[in-house]
């Protein structure tokens, strides 16, 4: 018998899986399951962005694009930040076409770090940060952000973070799993905090366009000083509910797309050549796709906190993304144990905020980016199942 422990890579091994895909492949087993579990959005990708996919079918258009990605991908994708973030990128050397906004941080990480490096991740985040920086050899540095700061990142608490050996910081704002977002004031205090020192910045800004309130998504690029050692990573997925196209971007300096560029023509060549025409016309004429699905989410927001907070889940407010992040410590069980036993009871799936974080403990994520017929049932279904244990 082959003893494969001794011939796979050791890091790999020793990665945990997903936390989100657990309760996922629960949920997939069992009937008449409603799951807040994923961050997908229910939309269907709008008509003419479909239509234009199929389009490019039609033509025979079905050929590898450049590896960087089509020119005139490229062109709006640098035309679309330049008006909705007010930050300029060159297409032809700042700007690099991923499988999804995955990749893009994969190459980022990747490109920049050495074994041993040291990579700040502020946690809880998503799940690939922490994995992604390890398949590197690099070493995570986790900064628990905490409730009373709105799960914000602070100047504080970056610079206690920071040693020798810090080499890249990751941004995850707005942020998945908690809806914080970091405005311009928050985001020029840790811009003090790095012109002290040799760091670049990875910001995924995927959820950039879903924000609430008045006040728009501002791009660490924009701030003063800052677009020099950033890495702007985004996609079509969540703003375009392009999930399947499976497309993102990277925005940055030209050194490091550069090598960011070379590890994504060996491991992946070309993103999808279909996914490109449709993604420019998401581009060209898809602003008003996106203010109709916000306002839809907003709705959903607003209910969905409403009601966690009348059941007594404590619930911070979340001003980004599709995500709310209430706290389940009155019911006196792990985050682990409640999310179990939530959906073996009420067949509710929601994800333990231990998924994105041992920092996430006392908490669960529930996403709404769902219908509302769809959250309200499982809204009931979760109070049901409150009472039950109050009750017993």
């Amino acid at each position: 018998m082959i003893d494969y422990t001794k011939l796979l890579n050791n890091n790999i091994q020793n990665l945990k899986p997903s936390g989100i895909r657990k309760f996922f492949d629960i949920a997939n087993e069992m009937e008449h399951v409603i799951s807040l579990s994923i961050g997908e959005p229910d939309f269907t990708t709008p008509w003419h962005v479909r239509q234009e996919g199929i389009e490019s079918l039609r033509r025979g258009h079905t050929w590898y694009s450049p590896n960087r990605g089509f020119a005139e991908l490229r062109t709006q994708i640098s035309k679309y930040y330049a008006r909705r973030f007010n930050v300029e990128y060159d297409p032809e050397s700042e700007i690099v076409v991923s499988v999804g906004g995955s990749e893009a941080i994969d190459l980022c990480i990747r490109a920049i770090v050495n074994e041993g490096d040291e990579v700040l991740i502020p946690q809880p985040a998503f799940v690939c940060y922490e994995p992604m920086t390890v398949m590197a050899g690099g070493k995570p540095v986790i900064i628990e952000t905490k409730a009373e700061n709105g799960f914000r990142l602070t100047a504080e608490e970056l610079e206690a973070a920071i040693t020798p050996k810090t080499k890249l910081l990751i941004l995850p704002f707005p942020n998945n799993p908690t809806g914080a977002v970091m405005r311009r004031q928050h985001l020029e205090e840790i811009a003090k905090v790095l012109e002290k020192h040799d760091i670049l910045v990875l910001s995924d800004e995927i959820y950039g366009e879903l924000t609430y309130g008045k006040e728009r998504h501002v791009s660490f690029a924009d701030i003063k000083g800052m677009k020099e050692r950033t890495i702007v990573v985004s996609g079509f997925s969540k703003a375009y509910a392009m999930t399947g196209w499976r497309l993102g971007y990277a925005l940055g300096p030209e050194p490091v797309i550069t090598q960011m560029l070379k590890l994504h023509q060996y491991a992946i060549m070309s993103a999808p050549t279909t996914a490109q025409y449709a993604a420019i016309e998401a581009l060209k004429h898809g602003d008003s796709d996106i203010e109709r699905m916000r306002e839809e989410y907003d709705t959903r927001r607003r209910l969905i906190v409403d009601e966690f907070c009348r059941m007594g889940l404590t619930c911070f407010e979340p001003e980004g993304a599709f995500y709310v992040f209430p706290s389940i410590q009155i019911s006196g069980m792990s985050s682990e144990e409640f999310c179990e036993k939530l959906i073996y009871a009420q067949h509710v799936a929601i994800v333990p905020g231990t998924a994105f974080g041992d920092c996430g403990e006392g908490f669960a994520r529930v996403s709404y980016s769902y219908s509302l017929k769809h959250i309200q049932e499982a809204l009931e279904r979760i109070e049901r199942f409150l009472d039950n244990i109050h009750n017993s």
